[in-house]
């Protein structure tokens, strides 16, 4: 996965958290204002995650007396997926009311989950290699993804948001064919490099309101998803409390919280993913991730 999307891993314009090489060690930096301060450096164990570790350690927020002046720029950063070895990715299937309508079903009347794996993590700018088998109906969702931030079981809604360390861009990359045809979802939305997400992972004090993002999705130059978080079947609060009663959501969970209309299969006439497409999520004041789509 070396090749890089054009346009795509460009200096962030947004502050935060973000997973990074740096001079060949991968570090959790913290970004501001066009520099990164360096907060830990991961482990060369095949599990290592230093955002998981570094929330669990605290080191996350460590302030500059801490770390003193390990300050690099912005440009000496490789950004990569901001977390590496999440516990859990959760998704929320047709959380969007007008997607449910355009996909010919019935919109939940609780939140539908399904889960990705860390294999499907790929940092902004990576190339996506499809098996080409998995690339007949290869559809973009684009998402706001949550970060969680501290150990939430069985929360209310109204303490859930307490638990969200942060958000970030993240497309739910799904082969409709082998979803449709399977009868359940796993193939579909969990081969390699299926959830691009970050870079760089927004702290929660700095969303205002997570019901009240833009989204877009970009295939290529087209727009084809531009819609709000505020049209939301379940918020946020809602789908961490719902998914904290079944499970304990750990520091560096992901969750995906669904897709808006527009999605390609579901145009007349369809419009899918092609061999060398680019995929391009956008949330607003969270950022951007752009992926180039290769059939292997």
């Amino acid at each position: 996965m070396t090749s890089v999307t054009p346009g795509a891993s460009t200096p962030p314009t947004v502050g935060g958290l973000a997973r990074a090489r740096l001079y060949g060690r991968v570090v959790l930096v913290r970004i501001s204002q066009g520099h990164a301060t360096v907060l830990a450096t991961e482990s060369d164990h095949p599990a290592a995650d230093v955002l998981r570790e570094a929330l669990h350690t605290g080191a996350w927020c460590a302030d500059r007396d801490e770390v003193g002046d390990a300050k690099v720029p912005v440009d000496d950063l490789e950004l990569l997926a901001p977390v590496a070895n999440p516990s859990k990715i959760l998704c929320v299937g047709l959380n969007y009311r007008d997607h449910a309508d355009e996909s010919g079903v019935q919109a939940p009347a609780k939140p539908l989950l399904f889960a990705k794996f860390p294999n499907t993590l790929r940092a902004d700018g990576a190339v996506v290699e499809v098996p080409s088998d998995l690339s007949g109906e290869l559809d973009y969702e684009g998402e706001l993804a949550v970060v969680i931030g501290r150990r939430a079981s069985n929360v209310d809604a109204d303490e859930a948001l307490d638990h969200v360390l942060g958000y970030v861009p993240a497309n739910d990359l799904s082969a409709r064919d082998a979803q449709f045809s399977d009868g359940q979802w796993f193939r579909g939305k969990s081969a390699n490099g299926f959830c691009p997400v970050g870079p760089v992972v927004v702290l929660a004090q700095d969303v205002e309101d997570p019901q009240a993002l833009r989204i877009t999705t970009r295939l290529n130059d087209q727009v084809v998803q531009d819609c709000s978080t505020a049209e939301m079947i379940f918020s946020v609060a809602e789908i961490i409390s719902y998914a904290s009663r079944y499970m304990t959501l750990e520091p560096g969970d992901l969750i995906l919280t669904g897709t808006p209309p527009g999605v390609g299969f579901a145009r007349k006439p369809p419009l899918l993913i092609r061999d060398g497409d680019v995929v391009t999520v956008t949330v607003e004041g969270i950022g951007s991730v752009a992926n180039r789509v290769l059939v292997a």
